[in-house]
């Protein structure tokens, strides 16, 4: 007879000789967090390299210290100044739009519906 069977109901596990081996799984898991651990000690050598082509919107309005001119995509490394401003164009009417969305979002929250009805 197995005590633990007879008190099973005032606790939830069996003593430890009892338990079953760690999975593949686990183990992989505890072996990846200990490596990427690691490897956020490692120090780096390797320079960030800045194109000649971002340099030339460094004056730019919007490149601001630290960062300067900030394009993590690259999708300016080989624009040229049309393809530049057509870029900042384009993302300054996303954003008016989206503010025009959030502000019609706050407004219909609030309650405010227009007139008349869908169907």
């Amino acid at each position: 007879l197995k005590p633990w069977l007879l008190l099973r109901h005032h606790y939830t596990s069996p003593p430890l000789r009892y338990l079953p081996a760690p999975s593949t799984m686990k183990v992989s898991v505890l072996f990846a967090t200990v490596v990427s651990v690691a490897a956020a000690f490692v120090p780096h050598s390797k320079k960030a390299q800045t194109s000649k082509a971002l340099k030339a919107y460094e004056s730019e309005i919007g490149a601001q210290p630290p960062l300067g001119f900030w394009d993590p995509l690259g999708l300016l490394a080989e624009a040229d100044d049309a393809k530049f401003n057509r870029l900042r164009y384009v993302e300054i009417k996303h954003g008016r739009i989206s503010m025009l969305a959030v502000i019609g979002h706050i407004v219909t929250s609030a309650g405010s519906r227009l007139p008349g009805d869908i169907d």
